[in-house]
């Protein structure tokens, strides 16, 4: 086996946003594409890629990607995130790859770039299980995650990390704090996550098999149970992008979405 193979979790019963893998959003044509199919089409732009799968425990959502072509793995209602839902797939897919690629299926912008990263940073870091993209906020992207918590929304996810890039701890809260007189076109050091995964087949597969943690459930975040496993989690920092790598997480975000696609183009 060699290179990666991309998995796109996906599934329908979103406590915050439900069906949001079928919500359509616009290009720069005005033609509308579900999300799930913008997601698929980001994953499918990435060299190298062994194959692309969408995961998912829905019939709305399999008929969805049979549509516009793409391939379905059909999985369990009972897993309880994406990455076990990336194990659970992979059972079915087979030994296809070293490494397995988790895109999630709320994050249509992330940057493909970011994928042969993630996989040579495992190559680089023996001792990580996983890896996983951070960038430093832009002041319109820190503005946007404040604005989200007063609101008493759930928006994007931060990290914090060690001078090793080993991850000390990720949050739904905008952390660390930073003094106003602190901030400027960068507000370094908060970092967002962005949602990307690469793991080594053995660390998914331990994963799927342990129970959730307790800050894993609290925090609503997967990768945390990674934590409670002792497993490392490397960080690879990317430059700060030319927009705003914005998931798919309120209803709220559909038009900032769309206005980005249309900023950069894309039908």
């Amino acid at each position: 086996m060699s290179g990666f193979a991309i998995i796109i979790p996906a599934r329908y019963a979103s406590t915050r946003y439900p069906g949001k893998p079928l919500v359509p959003l616009r290009g720069v044509d005005g033609v509308s594409k579900t999300l799930i199919q913008r997601s698929w089409e980001c994953a499918s732009a990435v060299p190298g890629c062994i194959g692309v799968w969408v995961a998912t425990d829905d019939d709305r959502i399999a008929t969805e990607v049979e549509r516009f072509g793409g391939q379905v793995a059909m999985t369990s209602p009972d897993c309880a995130n994406g990455t076990e839902r990336c194990a659970e797939a992979m059972s079915q897919i087979g030994d296809v790859a070293d490494v397995i690629v988790n895109l999630q299926g709320d994050a249509p912008l992330s940057p493909s770039f970011v994928v042969q990263r993630l996989v040579d940073r495992l190559a680089e870091d023996e001792s990580a299980a996983m890896a996983t993209p951070a960038v430093a906020c832009s002041r319109s992207t820190y503005e946007h995650l404040l604005a989200d918590r007063a609101a008493g929304r759930v928006g994007g996810t931060t990290v914090v990390f060690n001078r090793a890039y080993h991850a000390m701890y990720f949050s739904k809260e905008v952390i660390p704090y930073v003094p106003p007189a602190e901030t400027g076109e960068t507000v370094a050091p908060v970092h967002l996550h962005l949602g990307l995964y690469a793991y080594r087949q053995a660390a998914l597969e331990r994963y799927r098999k342990a129970p959730p943690s307790r800050l894993e459930r609290l925090e609503g975040l997967e990768q945390l149970r990674f934590f409670d496993l002792d497993m490392p989690i490397s960080i690879v920092e990317v430059e700060p992008l030319d927009w705003d790598p914005i998931e798919l997480n309120n209803p709220g975000d559909v038009p900032i979405i769309e206005r980005i696609l249309q900023q950069r183009a894309i039908r």
